[in-house]
């Protein structure tokens, strides 16, 4: 049969979880409540370093329903104090009660569990704690003065240089030198990081918001010193994620810490301040590019020094240079990555890391370098073409980005654009039309999936992996079904859980490619044995037929030659002694050292600003990408939607303003730390280029979930100084800085 007969994989398939989900029948892991559940309240530090010298939890223990005060006091000690040897995304460094250190304002610092919710936020606030305060270090502007090397080397090298830096320096003509910064920010999804821990014996059970049930497992059992085995994780459905709830930290092995020290289960629901702090966020970062060029616009040497801070307890490299790294074909380049430590929390991966703060600094450095040359930014763009990867010279599995750029400028109409900056106007508007590359890199993992026919002819398949609200149960049913040959309403695709099939974090864009592939191996497996069966079983009417003469569609098989002879898979499960199923493996071969991949997309936003005032308006983004096979078109455009508004949030919004007297995020809630509404989002226009990766997995597909914010600050920002003829480089771009 052929893969493709149905046409079922790219199809804008409605969510098969979309009933679900409108009617409330899908469990996120709060409404977890296993019996006898009982309700946790995490205690925050309030100052940014030193140490508890006082504390008293005489009043919060005598309080009504009070289970438990847990403090470095009184805490379970664990093996090694809680560190573990795990690498992120799984694990970090958690602050599990172990002494009596502080290390930023918000570090868990206590946990009261009481039987009712309300008793227990009552009782947290008689919890009375002094502090022996230490110099900490909160200015970023003092701190990069100290910026180091990360102590370890990430996936992306920490410095990279190709070519020779002095050499393309001389050959050059032009040079833009420049800073760019970007501010601290917090993910701040629908849903909060929850966890609810039950033990049944020595067995531990977590119901948890997480982008990685199976590290989640794996960081639990090495912090408690447990069998792996021993625990299990259960998360079907995230109220989305964006890096936060990628990794492991410290409320989940806290709950778990609680729930065996009072003997019932235990729920801990981080409020909306909780998420600012001690679940990471995205790094401010500042970047300094350098860019030589000759006059016709060919690039003939670039430099992309990155600053950002990082935790004096951990290192996060935020690896802003990686794009430059990818994007142009310059023959001379040079990438570094330093980090400046400060007395915060440890920042974490935040929607497209690196990239998305990376490609606002490149692409506006990019925009600057056309107007100093008199070219137009697509032109300098196409000019610099990159057919092969330049800092490593890796061919491409597969690239299409100069139709991205022809695609997106005729819908958004660029040629109507007038070069000069304030040279267009719609009565007190100024109108602007900037533009900018997208791009994300192309990532596998090993990954596991079940294929399994049940008795009613139905199919089941399972993989231990994560929907953050993306569509991976519908993309994974479209998958399973077309494989197969059976109608989407005869699959129940299940993940979340890790009994089952082991599957990678949902980060990095990884899902869809990864385990895309090994559902598609576990289906082709099933269908396999499913017809080599029908054919050995004499009670079957396709008994005797040559297995290649077999083919499987809408839940039936039958012979091509004689079409007639033909039957059912319920006919077929009913006759089998056992269940029938498969299983299969994913992984990446020597594709991923013999090719560069990744996806690429152009993105062209026009603004309006006001000019007496500065207030700016987006009224339309247009954006056209080239990311490998797109498994639902409905799903797939929904993602870069969603990643277009972040990016104009990004660009427009969100800072996590930090008091430097304290170390406390003083915006550290919805109706402060400032997001986009429908009002601030315009017409945004997306489409694909058709194309088909299959170099880079069998499947096709790259991945889309981060590469929708890359480049669309960029675009932003170059279309604001199109519009006012102001140069903005630090994010966001507030009326302040455009009136300035």
């Amino acid at each position: 049969m052929n893969d493709d007969s149905l046409a079922l994989i790219g199809a804008p398939l409605d969510r098969v979880d979309g009933v679900a989900k409108v009617t409330g029948g899908a469990r996120y892991a709060a409404e977890f409540e296993p019996s006898g559940t009982a309700y946790a309240v995490m205690i925050q530090s309030t100052v940014a370093r030193g140490r508890i010298v006082r504390l008293d939890t005489g009043d919060a223990e005598r309080a009504p329903g009070v289970l438990l005060v847990m403090t470095h006091r009184n805490a379970p000690r664990l093996p090694n104090g809680g560190k573990t040897e795990l690498n992120p995304p799984a694990g970090r460094t958690l602050s599990l009660l172990q002494d009596d250190a502080i290390h930023y304002n918000g570090e868990p610092v206590a946990l009261v569990v009481a039987d009712a919710f309300e008793r227990a936020v009552d009782a947290a606030r008689l919890v009375r704690i002094g502090y022996q305060v230490e110099q900490a270090q909160l200015r970023f502007d003092d701190a990069k003065r100290t910026a180091r090397k990360p102590k370890k080397e990430g996936r992306s090298p920490t410095d990279l240089a190709w070519g020779s830096f002095d050499a393309g320096l001389a050959q050059g003509e032009v040079r833009l030198d420049a800073v760019y910064a970007t501010p601290m920010e917090h993910h701040n999804p629908m849903e909060p990081h929850a966890t609810v821990a039950r033990w049944d014996g020595d067995r531990l059970t977590l119901y948890d918001a997480t982008q990685y049930v199976s590290g989640v497992k794996e960081t639990v059992a090495k912090t408690l010193g447990i069998a792996a085995d021993n625990v299990r994780v259960i998360d079907p459905y995230v109220g989305g994620g964006f890096g936060c709830k990628g990794s492991t930290w410290s409320h989940v092995v806290l709950a778990a810490m609680a729930a065996r020290a009072v003997e019932r289960p235990v729920k801990l629901v981080l409020a909306r301040p909780q998420m600012f702090g001690p679940v990471g966020g995205r790094p401010q970062t500042e970047q300094h590019l350098v860019l030589v060029a000759r006059r016709d616009g060919t690039l003939t040497a670039v430099r992309h020094a990155v600053i950002c801070h990082t935790a004096e307890i951990e290192d996060f490299p935020e690896t802003a240079a990686a794009p430059t790294r990818a994007l142009y074909a310059c023959p001379n380049g040079d990438t570094t990555h330093r980090l400046a430590p400060m007395s915060l929390g440890v920042p974490t991966f935040q929607r497209a890391p690196g990239e998305s703060t990376g490609t606002f600094a490149l692409e506006c450095a990019m925009d600057e370098l056309a107007w100093s040359l008199g070219m137009d930014p697509v032109a300098l763009r196409l000019a610099n073409h990159a057919d092969k990867e330049p800092s490593t010279g890796k061919p491409w599995s597969s690239k299409r980005l100069r139709e991205c750029y022809a695609q997106a400028a005729e819908r958004f109409g660029w040629a109507r654009r007038t070069p000069a900056p304030r040279s267009m106007r719609d009565g007190a508007w100024l109108v602007g039309y900037g533009m900018a590359t997208a791009t994300y890199p192309a990532h596998r993992q090993e990954a596991n999936a079940l294929a399994r026919l049940e008795r009613d002819g139905s199919i089941v398949v399972q993989t231990g992996s994560q929907d953050l609200g993306t569509g991976t149960y519908t993309i994974m049913t479209q998958i399973a079904a077309e494989t197969l040959g059976v109608p989407v309403g005869r699959v129940r695709f299940e993940l979340g859980d890790t009994a089952m099939p082991k599957a990678p974090v949902s980060g990095g864009s990884t899902t869809a490619a990864s385990v895309g592939p090994a559902v598609q191996s576990a289906c082709k497996a099933l269908r396999d044995k499913l017809v080599a069966q029908a054919v050995q079983d004499t009670a079957s009417p396709l008994h005797g037929a040559s297995v290649d003469d077999v083919a499987l569609e809408a839940g039936t098989l039958f012979i091509r030659t004689s079409p007639r002879r033909r039957e059912g898979l319920a006919a077929i499960a009913g006759r089998s002694a056992e269940p029938l199923e498969a299983r299969a493996q994913a992984k990446p071969g020597a594709e991923e050292k013999q090719y560069a991949s990744r996806s690429f997309g152009a993105v062209f936003a026009e603004v309006r600003v006001d000019a007496a005032l500065g207030i700016i308006r987006v009224p339309r983004i247009v954006a056209t990408y080239s990311v490998g096979r797109v498994l639902n078109a409905k799903t797939g455009r929904s993602q870069l939607e969603g990643g277009i508004v972040w990016g104009v949030s990004m660009a427009l919004f969100e800072h996590s303003l930090l008091d430097e007297r304290y170390g406390r995020y003083v915006n550290n809630n919805l109706a402060e730390y400032h997001v986009p509404v429908n009002a601030d989002v315009g017409r945004i226009d997306v489409t694909f280029i058709d194309e088909r990766d299959t170099i880079f997995n069998p499947l096709g597909a790259r991945g889309i979930g981060e590469i929708g914010i890359t480049g669309v600050p960029a675009a932003i920002a170059n279309a604001v100084y199109h519009a006012t003829g102001k140069r903005v480089r630090e994010l966001p771009i507030t009326l302040d800085k455009v009136l300035a």
